[in-house]
């Protein structure tokens, strides 16, 4: 042990100042060089969070003070130094309890003789303190005060340095997570407009523009394939978080075991496989607008947690035992009726009214029919750019089959069958010529997708007195049934054989007043959507 200590024991401190190391490796390197410069049993730096100070590295005492806090309120000794223009040497005689009595070397019951402790200033602000302990009475009395004061100036410039190393890796980890997610986005959500003239879709903008400028969570509703995605999109594009990114979750793809993880974050060790921190998409939103897609299926034991970061603006990760506070705008997205998901137990009332102060409800594309031309040559030029074909034109009878439909899968369904259209006129066209789409290359629409290999069972008779709508979807029930009888129930498989996709079949058969078996029932609530593979 050092008994006679010299200025030249603080130059590793200020070379480790420009070396290239991580804050912990920097903070750690800090204490050991302490150690070799004082006559010293332990050496603990902390730092200050608000009435607490927190150890950052430590060498010579037990294991678990890295894991403790002290508050200066209950350490007298700490206070004092906090409070102290410059170091502090305690007499062996005080009567203060040290902090660390019972912690040096393994001697539980072995008190601290000899205590001095440095505050951490920088530019006129405390950002932490040292502290040195010996078992030795009066092993810091020949120290000269001069001394003390160098290694404190140093100590503090060192901290702040890893604390600014500590927030840039923050930010640079947080960055890349944003740009991986902005990249997603980019890719994945084309396009920026509603398309349409309608009053209607004329309400839903005057919405979007009301709602977008206030910092209120939004949740935005309506059928699959409706254009919820857009619509958030827009909120956030006139919104005054624009320039920030928009990060998305799909809380329908998050599996439960690490639904809490990828949403709040955790900390390195707080379960099996976590090797480090991770941070979670509630703090890579810091700042910027977080999209909760398809929120109605968020795990129910989740939801609290989402509920106080909603309200009081702070996030837990996993393992931590304090919270973050967040600045953070959530946008929520869902096809499912959650007022009865709440009937039902799986969603929180409390979140859900949290959620809901701005309600926004995106209209089927059959309230807004008058818009399927004017879709349908955006989605016509679309499919122009992306197969190189020369101009594209949709001949009058086309589009009356298209507004014949009743596009149970809404905009998206009629998206697919303008590209697929798209596909069969181009096949006939020239080079170089217009491809002109015909009703032949629309084919049966809306109604018309469900088409299942044998109809011989709905081929009965529609009941008189029905008007048209009525009749069609009498249709469209015995088809579904007969469906789901010959592929036993399977809804996935029954889809395939209708041609369209599983959950706007399922959706479909809620609007029609079917349950999760195809029989009828009564009430108008959609039944749940099947969480199996095979239904």
């Amino acid at each position: 042990m050092t008994t006679t200590p010299r200025l030249d024991d603080l130059l590793p401190i200020a070379l480790d100042m420009s070396a290239s190391l991580t804050s912990a490796d920097r903070a750690q390197r800090l204490v050991d060089a302490v150690m070799r410069a004082l006559p010293c049993d332990a050496a603990v730096l902390l730092r200050l969070d608000g009435r607490d100070l927190v150890p950052l590295a430590a060498r010579g005492v037990s294991a678990d003070v890295l894991g403790r806090r002290f508050s200066r309120d209950a350490n007298p000794r700490l206070d004092i130094i906090c409070n102290a223009p410059a170091p502090t040497v305690f007499p062996a005689a005080s009567p203060l309890p040290d902090p660390y009595d019972g912690l040096i070397g393994g001697l539980t019951e072995h008190r601290v003789h000899s205590c001095a402790g440095l505050p951490l200033v920088v530019e006129g602000v405390l950002v932490g303190a040292l502290t040195v302990d010996a078992l030795t009475p009066g092993a810091f009395d020949g120290i000269e005060q001069g001394f003390l004061t160098h290694l404190a100036a140093l100590a503090a410039a060192a901290l702040r340095t890893a604390a600014l190393i500590h927030a840039l890796e923050q930010h640079s980890r947080r960055q890349g997570i944003v740009v991986r997610d902005m990249v997603k986005e980019a890719l994945d959500h084309q396009g920026g407009l509603l398309i349409g003239r309608s009053e209607r879709l004329a309400r839903l903008r005057r919405e979007i523009d009301l709602v977008a400028r206030s910092e209120f969570p939004v949740l935005v509703s309506g059928e699959t394939g409706v254009g919820k995605e857009l619509v958030v999109r827009m909120l956030h594009s006139r919104s005054a978080r624009a320039d920030q990114p928009l990060v998305y979750v799909n809380c329908a793809a998050l599996p439960e075991s690490i639904a809490e993880s990828e949403l709040f974050g955790h900390k390195k060790g707080a379960f099996t496989s976590a090797d480090e921190d991770r941070l979670g998409k509630l703090r890579v939103a810091d700042g910027a607008t977080l999209f909760l897609d398809e929120i109605g299926e968020l795990p129910l034991h989740i939801q609290p947690k989402l509920l106080r970061a909603l309200q009081e603006g702070e996030v837990q990760a996993v393992g931590a035992d304090r919270p973050i506070h967040v600045d953070v705008r959530i946008l929520a997205a869902t096809n499912r009726n959650l007022e009865a998901e709440m009937a039902a137990g799986r969603f929180r009332a409390d979140l859900f009214h949290r959620l809901d102060v701005g309600r926004i409800e995106v209209p089927a594309l059959r309230e807004h029919a008058q818009d399927i031309p004017e879709l349908a040559g955006h989605f016509a030029d679309r499919a122009r750019q992306r197969l190189g074909t020369g101009s594209i034109r949709i001949s009058p009878d086309a589009q009356a089959a298209l507004m014949r439909g009743s596009w149970p899968g809404n905009v998206r369904e009629l998206e697919n069958q303008i590209y697929r259209a798209v596909l069969r006129a181009s096949g006939r066209a020239a080079s170089g010529t217009p491809v002109v789409v015909r009703a032949a290359d629309v084919g049966e629409v809306g109604a018309g997708e469900v088409t299942p290999a044998r109809l011989d069972q709905t081929q009965a008779d529609v009941p008189a007195g029905l008007s048209l709508r009525e009749a069609v979807q009498e249709f469209q029930r015995r088809v579904i049934k007969a469906a789901l009888r010959e592929h036993r129930g399977n809804w996935a498989a029954a889809a395939r054989a209708l041609g369209m996709h599983r959950s706007n079949l399922f959706h479909m058969a809620g609007r029609l007043g079917l349950d999760d078996d195809g029989t009828e029932r009564s009430g108008s609530a959609a039944p749940d959507p099947p969480r199996t593979s095979g239904k």
